[in-house]
């Protein structure tokens, strides 16, 4: 006779209060389940998979031990938060993630009490869920601040700052060092999850406090050591060293897909009065879905896929993305350039940097989670007279800031910054856009930023850098693919600080910055269409500006617009300010900016985003014809 199916229950677990109502022998079942549930809705969504389906298990048994949403619950980055989603009350909108008014690609306070910090950059766990523990400590509340941190992201001297300054709040922090890829722990077996359990009880917790009682009634010398033979002993065993050393209860490796190992071991953390405590577990990304578990990457980031086959749903062909031309361009560049280097902090196939790698090995650097120090050590590299390349998100540069001020403006030292994922970024929404990036580099002194307005410019603009020996550089450029311009045999050397004329016109001046210029075109033909002549200028730098060809289009124009894939502050900011300084704004010339506006934009599609922004053709032609005082009907005469 053929077993009788077991009764779902996924269905059943709306919230982790039903989810503790279960019995500990189903939970097995229960992650099944929701490794399955996982599964299909990124099928249908697209997102992030394989570091979710690493830690099925784990959520299940954290929510099962601890009593949140009382217990703060922070996912480092967010990228494994999805099993998280469906069993805190989102089941029903898990189709809708990473689309427009759907639920975050990442944890969002204002999506969950289970979110109780937002996440999307690394390494930002212990600092918050210290923060929540120590909050309940001053309050006299019980709940515990528990982090969830991946190795990688422990590359990160955040992550260790807030562990440096941990042992204040005692056993309400708890760290999960989730463990899936660098193999920094030894084999995990029977041995060490019997070893795991047995550190964390409250039998050996009670036996070594009151080891450490007599210890500190001995003399110096003998109490000193005391504490040492615990100390390696343990260190020996389970590589809890360097944590001890931080001041963590350290307790693992432990297997992290073995829930008979995992709940109890969980539960003496939970119970324990010893800490903070750090749990170390052990994971494997993709587990539980075959295509994922033989992939190279995990199937960290995917398309929408067919679920039985694990086949991604192909992207159209054209242009090449952006980050594979920088990649490519300037691995050419390097092979009669010996100087030239490339730095990435985890990011080389977003970065392109791959692709200088694969030709130059011994001149590519992967730093890991270290933007601070990748842009301090490309100013050594520069300093030293290498042509250093730091290949970094727009979003992830704000973490180095510091760095780009103090130890590259200041010293003047040619460090070119190649700024990926400028301006809006689609599905990973306000955390991971670039929007703020002209105006925190075009701020500083000796800082040259540059910004293509299509594949070929970025060709000229990577070459320019090379070249550039006088100072900083920078030169930001879009996520995705190119606009299908063919890219140049040879690369052109720009003159700094000039732009360039792309359509001449007489009455109404567009000057763009960046890949908004294919919709200043587009702007200028419905222009020309209601008999406005218009002078379309690709400026190419916000800093230094082309201050020649600006005083000369405002004196020739009536309407001078500036447009930008960038916040306040930024291209339109120093073009008033230039006209204000010069004078040229006395004349009753009409100038407007157009920019993204001073909010954080949600995840979307992109071009709906851009429509928010008002940074498409018919919001430019609407901004000039208002400037102009016409009878417009405004963005819908614009369209027709």
């Amino acid at each position: 006779m053929s077993e009788t199916p077991a009764t779902p229950l996924l269905d059943s677990v709306e919230y982790p209060s039903d989810l503790r109502k279960l019995r500990p022998d189903q939970l097995r079942q229960l992650a099944d389940e929701l490794r399955a549930e996982m599964i299909s809705a990124v099928g249908s969504t697209g997102g992030h998979l394989g570091s979710g389906l690493g830690v099925v298990e784990l959520t299940v048994a954290l929510h099962y031990v601890f009593n949140t949403p009382e217990d703060r619950l922070v996912w480092d980055v967010g990228h494994q938060a999805y099993p998280h989603k469906i069993i805190t009350g989102r089941r029903s909108r898990i189709r809708t993630l990473r689309q427009g008014g759907g639920l975050s690609g990442f944890t969002k306070r204002s999506e969950s009490e289970y979110d109780p910090f937002g996440t999307a950059h690394s390494s930002t766990s212990i600092s918050a869920a210290l923060g929540f523990a120590i909050a309940n400590k001053l309050n006299g509340n019980p709940g515990k601040g528990i982090a969830v941190i991946g190795d990688g992201a422990m590359s990160a001297g955040m992550a260790y700052e807030a562990m440096n300054n941990a042992e204040a709040a005692g056993n309400r922090l708890v760290v999960i060092l989730n463990d899936n890829d660098m193999s920094i722990a030894p084999p995990v077996g029977g041995l060490s999850g019997y070893l795991a359990r047995l550190v964390s009880s409250g039998q050996f917790l009670g036996l070594r406090e009151l080891a450490r009682k007599f210890a500190r009634k001995l003399p110096a010398p003998l109490h000193k050591a005391a504490r040492k033979t615990d100390e390696y002993a343990r260190g020996m065993a389970m590589g809890g060293t360097l944590f001890e050393e931080l001041g963590f209860y350290y307790v693992g490796p432990i297997d992290g897909h073995d829930l008979h190992q995992l709940v109890p071991v969980l539960e003496n953390v939970r119970d324990a009065a010893e800490g903070p405590i750090l749990v170390h577990v052990v994971t494997q990304k993709g587990k539980g879905y075959a295509p994922a578990e033989q992939a190279a990457d995990k199937y960290h980031g995917v398309q929408k896929f067919d679920v039985i086959t694990g086949e991604q749903k192909k992207s159209a062909g054209g242009p090449p993305a952006y980050q594979n031309v920088f990649g490519e361009t300037l691995a050419k560049l390097a092979e009669s350039d010996k100087r030239i280097c490339a730095i990435t902090a985890a990011m080389p196939s977003g970065t392109g940097v791959d692709k200088f790698a694969q030709a130059h090995p011994e001149r590519a650097f992967d730093v890991g989670i270290a933007e601070q120090h990748a842009v301090t050590f490309a100013a050594g590299l520069a300093a030293q007279g290498m042509r250093p390349f730091a290949a970094i998100y727009s979003t992830f540069l704000q973490r180095a800031f510091d760095q780009v001020v103090h130890d590259v403006a200041i010293q003047n030292l040619p460090v070119r910054f190649a700024i990926d994922r400028a301006g809006l970024v689609g599905a990973d929404g306000c955390t991971h856009a670039g929007s703020f990036d002209i105006t925190y580099l075009a701020t500083l002194p000796n800082m040259v930023v540059m910004s293509p307005a299509d594949e070929a410019e970025l060709v000229h603009m990577t070459y320019t850098a090379a070249e550039y020996d006088a100072g900083p550089i920078a030169f930001r450029y879009p996520r995705g693919n190119g606009v299908g311009v063919p890219l140049p045999e040879t690369p052109e050397l720009l003159e700094i600080g000039k732009g360039r004329i792309v359509k001449q016109g007489g009455k109404i001046a567009l000057l763009s910055l960046g890949t908004r210029l294919a919709e200043a075109m587009k702007a200028a033909d419905a222009l020309e269409a209601k008999g406005l002549s218009t002078t379309v200028a690709d400026l190419r730098f916000a800093k230094p500006l082309d201050t020649e060809l600006i005083e000369k289009l405002m004196r020739t124009h009536e309407v001078v617009v500036t447009i930008e894939e960038g916040a306040i502050g930024g291209l339109g900011a120093h073009v008033l300010t230039h006209a204000s300084d010069t004078g040229l704004t006395d004349a009753g010339l009409k100038i407007r900016t157009k920019r993204l506006p001073d909010i954080f934009q949600d995840h979307d599609d992109p071009a709906k985003q851009y429509d928010e922004a008002g940074l498409n053709a018919p919001h430019i032609v609407d901004t000039v014809l208002k400037a102009l005082r016409h009878n417009s009907t405004g963005v819908e005469e614009a369209r027709a």
